[in-house]
């Protein structure tokens, strides 16, 4: 039995950021640190951050007034900075710089005076905090069914937006029909579905000619980009199983499968996919090989990192004698 593991997968870099954020907060100021929201969506990444007493919350009013609080890396409404700034929270703010991007292209067409079409989940924390930054000019949109029938107030004042962990030929499906039911549609210059999500959709492409089977590592309930992995996987009609961790393999999937292809989401830590390739191993696998890909060398560095990197450097000069 052999392993195939898709290039690239894993950790991008907003949840790199992210996670640094969080890290050197908890560092630098001690516990409590407030987060609002898992600020990437995968347990194994909150999980360890909680233990050191990182706080999850959903809600800003949780918070005692005056403390530290980190904005996940799916970006927040305008509302959502105003309640925390009421009640006088330092913000550490982890948003995708990515995500920044797309509400920063809403702001601008609602200001214009543009309907935007904001194309993603409905119900995705992200989708939320970009809708609010224009909600009375935003109308949400999850599939080409929709584009199809939605009424707009102005069709020569129309823009359209993305969720940016959607599965990019269901997306193109939904802009085609946009386009040709209002050609003075406009749109972002560049598309707002991010690199990782489209590198790691491209690599499951070619991951799927090779396997028999299919892992792909992930928070099934709570990550957008891992499950669009999912349905990019079995639209290619290849056997595929959405797995939290190493637990979830069952030895009898296995049974008569030569090549087994492992895949993960863009918050999935790295070393939940090896524990993942330790027990395919136990379970009998001889070689393990990584497929080519594209490198990805990006790396973002928010003001909020930047400050915090600064302090810790500072801190340890300080104690250097």
């Amino acid at each position: 039995m052999q392993v195939k593991l898709a290039k690239p997968q894993g950790p991008c870099a907003g949840v790199d950021q992210a996670i640094e954020i969080a890290e050197l907060a908890r560092e630098l100021y001690g516990p409590p640190i407030y987060v609002r929201h898992w600020i990437v969506h995968n347990r194994h990444a909150v999980e360890p951050l909680a233990q050191k007493g990182v706080i999850f919350v959903e809600e800003i009013k949780e918070i005692p007034r005056g403390s530290k609080v980190i904005l996940s890396a799916h970006g927040v409404a305008p509302s959502v900075w105003k309640e925390a700034r009421e009640r006088n929270l330092e913000i550490l703010d982890a948003t995708c710089p990515l995500v920044t991007k797309v509400h920063l292209e809403v702001k601008l067409w609602a200001k214009e005076g543009y309907t935007i079409m904001l194309i993603g989940h409905k119900d995705h924390v992200e989708v939320i905090g970009t809708r609010g930054e224009a909600p009375d000019n935003v109308i949400v949109i999850e599939s080409a069914k929709e584009a199809e029938c939605i009424t707009v107030p102005d069709p020569l004042k129309l823009a359209y937006v993305t969720q940016t962990t959607l599965n990019v030929d269901d997306t193109k499906e939904v802009v085609q029909m946009l386009k040709k039911r209002f050609p003075h549609i406009i749109g972002p210059q560049t598309s707002d579905i991010c690199y990782a999500t489209k590198n790691r959709q491209d690599a499951v492409k070619n991951l799927v000619k090779v396997s028999d089977v299919v892992y792909i590592v992930g928070s099934q309930e709570k990550s957008s980009n891992t499950k669009r992995l999912f349905e990019v996987a079995t639209s290619c009609g290849i056997d595929t199983c959405f797995i939290d961790s190493a637990k979830d393999i069952c030895k009898d999937q296995l049974k008569d499968k030569n090549v087994i292809g492992v895949s993960s989401g863009a918050s999935t830590p790295k070393w939940v996919v090896q524990e993942v390739v330790d027990k395919l191993r136990e379970f009998g696998a001889k070689d393990v090989e990584e497929l080519q890909g594209i490198d990805e060398d990006i790396t973002f560095a928010s003001p909020a990192l930047k400050r915090l990197r600064k302090e810790a450097e500072r801190r340890e000069k300080t104690w250097v004698f």
